[in-house]
C-alpha cells in the first residue's frame, strides 16, 4: 500500500452568504486536480489563498 500526499493552492474566487469559493491554482502545465471548492466562512475567516492536502492512500 503507497501512500502519497498532494498539497493543492486555492485563491479567494467568490464570497456568498455563508461559504467561500476557492479556485485552484494548478502548477505549471499541469490541468486542476480538484478545481474549485466551497469552504465555510467561520472556518476561511479573510483568507485570501488556502492549502489542501490530498492522501491517496491506496
Amino acid at each position: 500500500m503507497s501512500d502519497t500526499t498532494t498539497k493543492i493552492k486555492f485563491e479567494l474566487e467568490k464570497e456568498n452568504k455563508n461559504s467561500v469559493r476557492y479556485k485552484e491554482i494548478p502548477k505549471e502545465g499541469m490541468p486542476p486536480i480538484v478545481g474549485s471548492i466551497y469552504v465555510q466562512k467561520w472556518f476561511a475567516g479573510n483568507s485570501k489563498t488556502i492549502e489542501v492536502s490530498i492522501n491517496k492512500i491506496d
